[in-house]
């Protein structure tokens, strides 16, 4: 009895100890834990703190980063009239051409821009019954009506209101060579002008009247010389070209024999044509109404 009573002493005590020695490797084991947490916690705070070397270094280029920005808006907003490019406007040929040209002219004066844009109309090579743009530039930018006007010393008298005299413009030729003659190489020269209205540039052309060919003579290739002279005073008359209203510049011929030597005819009600041929006019007011149909 007393035997089987201290084997369950020995049995008990053992069973003690062994609980107490995991509680107390548990415990330990829990301490060991908690400590490396701490120990991350602090790391952690040290990482995220201001005060931290690395983090000291990124606030610095962050601000540096947002006062490049704001001074670069702000040199934007003082100087943006400076730094602005003007856009060039949008070029558009007032009718189809079969060949464009940009003639160069500045720095050149009224007798060399002649000779420059007579030279290209002589020596256009578009097909017989083809129209040739030209279009003046001064350093690469299109010349606009009124620039033109100065250019060349015409007392053409524009409004400086846009709307009544367009600065769009064109210059060119229509090659009829297979109508030529011994007066005419075939090589018809042009001007096409934009207007708000016929009714509004009407007076403004027949007061051009008296200098119209004295300013234009030398692109349709006429000389004044004292056979050519009296056609500085020669009044337009009143006709009909390709069913439009036109004033016409005649030679002092016979009624049977008189040669039209220039002219202006109101195409469209925003549209003037001068040149020198019917077979010119005819076809430019078909390419004229044929840009209209297109739009």
């Amino acid at each position: 009895m007393e035997k089987n009573s201290e084997i369950k002493n020995k049995i008990v005590q053992t069973y003690a100890e062994d609980m107490a020695k995991v509680i107390q490797d548990d415990r330990e084991g829990l301490i060991k834990t908690i400590i490396h947490g701490e120990q991350e916690h602090e790391e952690n705070k040290r990482n995220l703190s201001p005060e931290s070397r690395k983090n000291r270094i990124f606030m610095t280029v962050g601000l540096l980063f947002i006062l490049i920005s704001f001074g670069t808006l702000l040199l934007f907003f003082f100087h943006k009239e400076d730094n602005t490019v003007a856009l060039q406007k949008q070029f558009t040929p007032i009718i189809f051409n079969d060949q464009s040209t940009f003639l160069e002219v500045a720095g050149l004066n009224k007798d060399a821009i002649f000779k420059t844009v007579l030279n290209s109309v002589n020596n256009t090579i578009v097909k017989s019954g083809g129209v040739m743009g030209a279009y003046l530039t001064e350093n690469k930018k299109v010349v606009g009506l009124r620039r033109f006007i100065d250019l060349i010393k015409a007392n053409f008298i524009t409004d400086s209101n846009p709307l009544l005299v367009k600065e769009n413009f064109l210059l060119g030729v229509v090659n009829n060579e297979n109508k030529s003659t011994a007066q005419n190489n075939g090589k018809d020269f042009f001007i096409i002008l934009k207007v708000r209205s016929t009714a509004d540039i009407f007076d403004a052309l027949r007061s051009w009247e008296n200098k119209m060919f004295f300013n234009l003579h030398e692109f349709f290739g006429v000389d004044i010389n004292s056979n050519t002279k009296y056609l500085l005073t020669a009044e337009f008359q009143d006709g009909i070209i390709g069913n439009k209203n036109a004033r016409i510049l005649y030679t002092k011929d016979t009624e049977q024999t008189k040669k039209i030597v220039m002219m202006y005819i109101f195409a469209e009600n925003d549209s003037v044509i001068i040149t020198n041929t019917e077979d010119s006019a005819r076809e430019i007011i078909l390419r004229l109404l044929s840009g209209q149909i297109k739009k």
